[in-house]
């Protein structure tokens, strides 16, 4: 092995979607970043992933790139979940009311050129073998894809974003306990001579259901699952279980005439204790795995990489006390383990079986989506709109909880948040000496609350009367850079 080790300020372990919005913010704000793949550099259709929530739209409008993501997919304000159960997300309180189908690797792409764009460095073909920890940093021992050892990474901080089978989460000897709830998934792409009424159909039935989205190019996406064809993911998978599994559900099979790809997979339920161990951190399908109900596996990921990456910021450029860093454990865990039990109850209500549990399944989703404040709860917290951070005892009403994109005297909020600034909003007429990082902005009305906005836009820190010590508090622990305040 070389005796040479290359440094940086921040080692990202994985290039999908997480490892990559993180990578990207990092370098963005001026830090060096190494991102290690241990795929090659191709970009493949093999897609699970195929829905962007409107939280994630709103975290990628903060960053410049949501409309560039949002023209390379396409949008629906429904969403049928099974039989009577309807999502609704045009209700939503956001610029993204809706919800936006567009695959995976579309999504990467995006996410890809703006890290190039800020300066990651992207090493393929490397997996991380090994990873030690010290008082001042972590090496990680890497192989190339033949086993040869390769160069030792070395940084202050690791995250391990490298999914499902990640390399990092065993070397920091975390468990992943949980359980396969679906065996036998089928994932296949298909050439249809019948287009189907809608660019995204779903269905469950008592012995399986199936999801067909529209994928462009003239090819659709069969994401589904039967109860008769329980086999392992390596089985053969035959054009004839793709078009039985159609039938069931639909009716139909739209008259299947190619199927260019397709593959069997299973789907865990797991979450891993730590999100944090020393100077290593786990995000996305590495700290925690869902099922495909709801799609929140990927946007649950995302969200973990904007909670993560300005706080290594905060450390790193900004003198933040180091134990910032420890909220992402308290937050983004608690996300997890959250998103778990909502995915898992919506997988489990679409495999009932017998006809009480399925009319109470049908009853339950007559109520939750005719019920307007039910409805409105479920899009909300499916999305990511309604999911908050718990805050302190006697904080702020709004400590933790998502800030919506204002209009403020100096523009929209997310605008105002782009290069990963903080914005303190203060009444009209009333400013602040605040640190370049954070911007100083004001409500167009007479509202009188003070409030920090942190970069992934969750309110920090919030009051409505006068108190230049406690938001000097505020900026010095999350923000890291103690100021005066006017």
């Amino acid at each position: 092995m070389s005796s040479t080790v290359t440094n940086t300020d921040v080692l990202v372990v994985g290039a999908g979607p997480t490892g990559l919005l993180l990578a990207g913010d990092l370098a963005e704000a001026g830090l060096s970043v190494v991102l290690v793949e241990r795929r090659r550099h191709e970009v493949s259709n093999l897609s699970r992933a195929l829905v962007v929530h409107a939280r994630v739209l709103e975290q990628f409008d903060a960053r410049g790139i949501a409309d560039e993501v949002v023209a390379g997919g396409y949008t629906i304000s429904r969403l049928a979940l099974f039989e009577s159960a309807r999502l609704n997300p045009s209700r939503l309180p956001t610029r993204y009311p809706f919800i936006l189908f567009t695959p995976q690797y579309e999504v990467e792409k995006v996410l890809e050129r703006r890290a190039r764009e800020a300066g990651v460095t992207f090493v393929y073909e490397t997996k991380v073998v090994a990873v030690e920890q010290d008082a001042d940093g972590v090496t990680a021992r890497t192989e190339d894809e033949d086993g040869q050892p390769g160069v030792p990474l070395r940084a202050p901080y690791l995250v391990g974003a490298d999914g499902v089978h990640s390399s990092v989460r065993p070397a920091i000897g975390q468990p992943f306990p949980g359980e396969t709830i679906l065996s036998s998934l089928i994932l296949a792409d298909v050439r249809l001579d019948q287009a189907p009424e809608r660019p995204f159909i779903v269905n469950a039935v008592t012995d399986g259901f199936v999801l067909l989205t529209e994928m462009g190019g003239g090819l659709h996406r069969v994401t589904g699952w039967n109860r008769h064809h329980q086999l392992p993911d390596d089985a053969p998978l035959e054009a004839d279980e793709v078009q039985e599994l159609l039938r069931m559900n639909f009716g139909t099979d739209y008259g299947i005439t190619e199927i260019p790809w397709m593959s069997r997979f299973h789907s865990d339920e797991r979450q891993a204790p730590a999100y944090r161990v020393g100077r290593v951190f786990l995000a996305g399908d590495a700290a925690h795995v869902h099922s495909p109900a709801g799609a929140m596996g990927m946007n649950t990921g995302l969200q973990d990489a904007a909670n993560l990456s300005w706080k290594l910021v905060a450390v790193l450029r900004d003198g933040a006390d180091e134990r910032l860093l420890d909220t992402y454990q308290t937050e983004r865990h608690a996300v997890g383990k959250l998103v778990l039990r909502m995915s898992g109850a919506l997988v489990r209500a679409a495999l009932l079986r017998g006809f009480a549990a399925r009319q109470l399944r049908r009853a339950a989703g007559t109520v939750v989506s005719n019920v307007r404040p039910l409805a409105d709860e479920a899009a909300s917290m499916i999305t990511g709109i309604g999911i908050a951070y718990k805050a302190p005892r006697g904080a702020h009403k709004l400590t933790g909880r998502r800030a919506p994109d204002f209009e403020l005297a100096e523009g929209r909020l997310n605008v105002l948040q782009r290069g990963g600034r903080f914005v303190l909003i203060t009444p009209a007429g009333q400013d602040a000496d605040v640190p370049g990082h954070v911007a100083n902005a004001h409500w167009t009305g007479d509202r009188r609350t003070t409030a920090l906005v942190r970069p992934d836009g969750y309110f920090a820190w919030a009051t409505d009367r006068p108190d230049a010590a406690g938001l000097r508090a505020a900026l010095a622990t999350w923000a890291g850079t103690a100021t005066a305040v006017a």
